[in-house]
């Protein structure tokens, strides 16, 4: 099982005071020493964490693969394949949200999507779609000719933050508290198996596996042990323990708990 590392909260923290620091270039060696296998970023439209000089510093410099997260906008697009990094990966992406709260609508954007495929492919960046686990979804995405879906775990982070009430609570509606543990449990299972449903098509169909989205510590391994998936992308919660462990300890827990 393969680590991505999003340093995207690194940048949220430097532009809390809209100062220098922490430089996100720092973390890079750090990532590395601790034993992960890549560098995340997010280059958003509305630049509110990852700049410009950021990722093309940081594709410039990391020794790690670097995975850019995009939206399909064609100037974002157009800064990809200038900096061609390692990888591309496609998410919806607006403005208002805090976080990427779903995955990508291949179906609506199918005639877009064929053509920001084709430009990455043609500047040699693999392409990966960040989608909803959902076994249509991996057959449209072989079909637009990405290399690589990482599937959404939102839904199963969620759920599992409900079903363990010791979790922070100050996402989800009181009334989602008041389910019975019994009906959370049934709610837990089947997303796994959504997502599990969900990799091993894709595999089948010639994919490469991945996932992210609110994973962390306490819900980590039950994903990791879904064996097509081979590369989790987590950021916020590796971030937010580096506050305490320093982050070279933070993503070593982190590998020792998806390894």
């Amino acid at each position: 099982m393969k680590l991505g590392v999003n340093i995207d909260h690194i940048a949220v923290l430097r532009q809390a005071r809209l100062v220098n620091d922490p430089d996100p270039l720092q973390a890079l060696g750090i990532v590395q020493r601790a034993g992960a296998d890549q560098i995340t970023i997010h280059l958003r439209e509305d630049r509110r964490h990852i700049h410009d000089d950021d990722a093309q510093m940081i594709v410039a410099q990391s020794p790690l693969p670097v995975n850019l997260e995009c939206s399909i906008n064609e100037e974002i697009i157009d800064i990809i394949c200038r900096l061609r990094p390692h990888r591309a990966t496609l998410v919806p992406e607006r403005r208002e949200e805090v976080t990427t709260e779903g995955g990508l609508d291949i179906f609506t954007y199918e005639e877009r999507l064929q053509a920001v495929i084709k430009k990455l492919h043609t500047h040699e960046i693999e392409v990966s779609l960040f989608v909803d686990p959902d076994e249509t979804l991996m057959r449209k995405s072989r079909e637009l000719g990405a290399e690589w879906v990482e599937l959404h775990t939102g839904r199963y982070a969620n759920i599992y933050a409900m079903r363990h009430s010791n979790l922070p609570r100050t996402r989800y509606a009181v009334k989602e508290w008041d389910k019975p543990r019994r009906e959370l449990d049934t709610m837990l299972n089947q997303s796994l198996q959504t997502l599990q449903d969900s990799a091993r098509a894709a595999q089948t169909l010639g994919l490469k596996v991945a996932a992210g989205h609110g994973l962390n510590y306490q819900n980590v391994r039950p994903v990791a042990d879904i064996s097509p998936i081979e590369e989790l992308n987590i950021g916020q919660s590796i971030i937010a323990r580096s506050v305490y462990t320093g982050l070279e300890q933070a993503v070593k827990d982190m590998l020792a708990l998806i390894r």
